[in-house]
């Protein structure tokens, strides 16, 4: 069997995952006091080289007869599709945008540095808390900068899962994406303790996902004998399948899928982590993790449960029904503020799903809508979360001897922030009212493709719980915005520390991009549904 790989389809995903090996010999052979600065160029060079291959690999894809056809990355002669793993069309590359983009403010979040010279991570993660090897590496200034190839490899682990076309593929990719977060979340400065609990239990319930997701895999190959999304279809459409097990197979692929999306029952690990883990990888979480999932779930539905759809409709209302009240009802009760947007992200993730929902419905036009909105969704949301844990970093709480201690994140800490700094408690507000929905803002535009998508495809009773929902979430975020600007502040208790300044670029990138995508989101909607 001749088999021809498309060496040049695979640039942008050689150059992150090289940048990532390379930081790791680095780690290896580079002298301490140099290290950190190699890495952050090396990761901010390689990302944005990435993205410029993205850029370069959507002209050669739109230049065809046929933008929206699939390319294998490899492919045999003997058979379509047969062996192929990733391929790139129009969805992936798209998906491979938003992951960049949003990777690329999350690392100037990691690499930023207050002038007290205290990032978000631990000097030393593999000591233990309290011990004296801890204090001596924080007193020797140590920074623990292997988190750099660490990201890069869950950022090429994101851009792969997104592109493959194979489960076996999909699953590597999965757990290439999720073993480094499972390490970087236990690496917090502060509160090493919860930080360490919170990435136990993410390993913990991430291995059990892993698990179904591969089981579910099992199922689909024993009921097909292929384990391609292309050969899933064909055998399914020739009724050559088992039709039970293949849907048996697709709803434990979704619970997989639906664990890393934060989705109802799969949620509970999200505000342990988001609240545990250092903040810009929450923000790097939350926003990349959630884009990936959200791409490789929708090549999902429209590939395998597009082919047993009567299986999945009761049980998708009830995941986004619950989804999205369980994250709105949670969300009104919490009062630290990484937890709140830890509730708040679960609600968003019931909204997307009303329109991956939606691709299940036999309307004409109604997929590419639905792909259209996801895409655009998860961007706007990436762009605001990214920003809105960007500004956690840098309130900072005191003690009653005035010592600047870790992140704020009690909500009632942040009183009169507006008048302590208007950027960052603007910069909240704006990121805020993109959560929550209001005109103007790019969460706006977001939310009114999906719904459109919703009720074009005939869930209007989902949109219309969504719209109550997103009323309801308005409360906790307007609860802050309340706090912010219409309360005195409490000298003692915050110090808004100032930093190297990538955490300022950052924010201003998300804020900019929100406010633009809310003004003027014609161009780029127009864009997204012209490459399909």
């Amino acid at each position: 069997m001749n088999l021809t790989i498309n060496w040049v389809a695979t640039v942008p995903l050689a150059i992150v995952l090289g940048a990532a090996v390379l930081g790791t010999l680095l780690e290896a052979f580079l002298p301490r006091s140099v290290r950190r600065v190699a890495q952050i160029g090396l990761s901010l060079i390689a990302l944005a080289a990435t993205f410029i291959a993205i850029i370069w690999r959507w002209k050669d894809l739109s230049s065809q007869e046929n933008p929206g056809i699939l390319r294998p990355l490899s492919l045999s002669d003997s058979a379509a599709f047969s062996g192929v793993s990733l391929v790139e069309d129009g969805f992936s590359i798209l998906g491979q945008a938003v992951i960049l983009i949003c990777a690329f403010l999350a690392f100037m979040l990691i690499a930023d540095r207050t002038l007290l010279r205290d990032g978000s991570f631990a000097a030393s993660a593999a000591t233990r808390p309290g011990s004296a090897e801890e204090r001596e590496s924080t007193e020797a200034a140590r920074e623990q900068t292997e988190v750099f190839p660490l990201a890069l490899f869950a950022t090429g682990g994101m851009m792969a899962f997104v592109s493959a076309f194979d489960l076996l593929t999909m699953f590597i990719a999965l757990e290439l994406l999720s073993l480094p977060l499972y390490v970087l979340s236990a690496t917090a400065r502060r509160r090493r303790l919860l930080s360490q609990e919170a990435a136990l239990k993410y390993f913990l319930l991430g291995a059990f996902s892993s698990a179904v997701f591969l089981m579910g895999a099992a199922f689909i190959y024993g009921a097909t004998g292929t384990l391609s999304f292309y050969g899933v279809a064909i055998l399914a459409q020739q009724q050559q399948a088992t039709m039970m097990f293949l849907a048996v197979g697709a709803i434990m692929l979704v619970i997989g899928l639906l664990f890393k999306v934060g989705a109802v029952p799969f949620h509970s690990w999200t505000p342990d982590v988001y609240q545990g883990a250092p903040t810009p990888i929450t923000g790097f979480m939350a926003a990349g993790t959630k884009a990936a999932a959200f791409v490789a779930m929708v090549r999902v539905f429209l590939w395998i449960v597009g082919v047993v759809p009567d299986a999945f409709r009761i049980f998708m209302w009830i995941v986004i029904i619950a989804t999205i009240v369980v994250g709105t009802v949670m969300g009104l009760v919490q009062t630290d503020i990484k937890r709140l947007l830890a509730y708040s992200s679960i609600a968003h993730a019931g909204f997307i799903l009303i329109a991956v929902n939606a691709t299940l419905a036999n309307i004409n036009g109604i997929q590419l809508a639905a792909l259209g909105a996801v895409i655009f969704y998860l961007l706007a949301y990436g762009l605001a979360t990214i920003g809105a844990f960007g500004v956690v970093t840098l309130v900072r709480a005191k003690d009653s001897a005035g010592s600047v201690l870790g992140e704020a994140t009690l909500i009632s800490q942040w009183a009169g922030l507006g008048k302590r700094n208007p950027f960052l408690a603007t910069a909240m507000l704006v990121f805020l009212l993109s959560f929550a929905g209001i005109p103007l803002t790019a969460g706006f535009i977001g939310k009114f493709e999906v719904f459109a998508t919703g009720i074009a495809a005939g869930d209007t009773v989902l949109v219309i719980i969504a719209i109550i929902a997103s009323v309801v979430t308005a409360f906790f975020y307007f609860r802050l915005i309340q706090l912010m600007f219409f309360t005195e502040p409490d000298e003692d208790q915050i110090e808004i520390v100032s930093s190297e300044g990538l955490s300022v670029v950052a924010i201003s990138v998300a804020l900019a991009g929100t406010i633009v995508l809310g003004i003027f989101p014609s161009p780029i909607l127009d864009f997204i549904a012209g490459i399909f």
